[in-house]
């Protein structure tokens, strides 16, 4: 009536009958249980957000409780509304030496934003992070590779804001500071060095894939994306839907399978970057068609050529003044920024609060509107 292996069990062990039906009964109970969750669909709510027409599917959906999570470095914002100038009010640059950047901002205004700028990237060090050890008559000299970071730094926020308004303030006013990428840290999360070739016994393209690395997101995909990408600037495509195209992949106008694979690392960083799947930018019957994308896709496509300027124009030139420890362990390269700098995994810095509001010193690079 049963079968052998019970009878053996119950011969072999008179005293402990019931263990089999013990594991019998948890391992058809957990069978039953994932059963009924296929059958039923996941217990938890959702909500979804629509990124293209109705009907076909194109939405975004995520748990409702991550949504209702608050990103926890919010916590670390403050209010700290400007003081509007008043008429004849002395200005920085004739109150403090080799003020190159903010020097037209009022004494009060200066200070304001040097005590943020200490919380936002130096909160244990203070001062001394930029400035050194010495006395305030010496916050005038340049000695340290900080404080000459921090200045281009202050140029890169304020051209942010003021050239790139099309991707930072897409849907509402958002802004950036030194806050949106530091959040009380010296150095900021995600930024990436060049990587070389992951494959040492490998030669030619096989050399930059097939190998999980943080860069290509943990799979088997290229990991010279965000470098092609973010920094060269290479186009982003895949192959051509032809079986046949004339010339050579990659180099005659069009992108080759290998590029496409490039591409999909690329996609896939952003997605993880901003939380959010591939409808949100794409068409999911034609993913091939830029005539048929969401609007988040101008704002991406923004967001991308932004980081391409950034790195460009700002962050590599810093090379020379950081120390080595500070640069890229393999090519001993300078840090750059790539989506996730900023995003940390939501849609919107910081969930879309307004960072700049309070501080129309690095709104622009031209004299702050204070609203007077």
């Amino acid at each position: 009536m049963f079968p052998k292996w019970f009878d053996k069990w119950n011969r072999d062990n008179p005293t402990d009958v019931f263990r089999p039906a013990i594991i019998i009964g948890t391992v058809g109970g957990a069978v039953f249980a994932a059963t009924m969750l296929i059958a039923w669909g996941q217990p938890f709510a959702t909500d979804s957000m629509q990124t293209g027409p109705r009907g076909t599917g194109m939405s975004v959906p995520e748990f409702t409780a991550d949504l209702a999570k608050p990103d926890p470095d919010i916590e670390l914002l403050i209010e700290d509304p400007p003081f509007v100038p008043e008429p004849g009010e002395a200005l920085a640059k004739d109150i403090y030496q080799n003020v190159q950047v903010l020097g037209d901002l009022t004494d009060a205004n200066f200070n304001r934003l040097m005590a943020a700028m200490t919380r936002w990237v130096s909160p244990e060090q203070g001062c001394a992070y930029c400035h050194g050890d010495g006395d305030i008559e010496t916050y005038g000299e340049d000695n340290l590779y900080t404080k000459v970071v921090a200045r281009r730094m202050i140029q890169m926020t304020q051209n942010i804001n003021e050239a790139w308004d099309g991707h930072v303030n897409a849907n509402k006013q958002v802004g950036v500071t030194c806050m949106t990428c530091h959040r009380g840290e010296n150095v900021p999360s995600d930024i990436w060095f060049k990587m070389g070739d992951v494959n040492e016994t490998m030669a030619g393209w096989s050399a930059n894939q097939n190998r999980v690395t943080a860069q290509s997101q943990f799979t088997s995909l290229p990991s010279d994306a965000l470098e092609k990408y973010l920094l060269d600037g290479e186009m982003i495509g895949v192959h051509d839907l032809e079986s046949r195209v004339a010339g050579i992949p990659g180099e005659d106008g069009y992108p080759g399978i290998q590029q496409a694979e490039r591409t999909y690392s690329l996609m896939n960083y952003v997605s993880n970057s901003l939380g959010v799947n591939c409808v949100f930018c794409h068409n999911s019957r034609a993913f091939y068609d830029g005539a048929q994308v969401t609007p988040q896709w101008a704002t991406e496509s923004l967001g991308i050529q932004m980081v391409l300027e950034m790195n460009n124009d700002y962050l590599v030139p810093l090379e020379d003044q950081y120390p080595p420890e500070r640069l890229g362990p393999v090519h001993a390269d300078a840090p750059k920024a790539a989506c996730a700098t900023c995003h940390k995994g939501y849609q919107q810095p910081l969930q879309g609060t307004n960072v700049i509001k309070d501080w129309p010193e690095l709104a622009t690079t031209g004299v702050p509107d204070y609203g007077n």
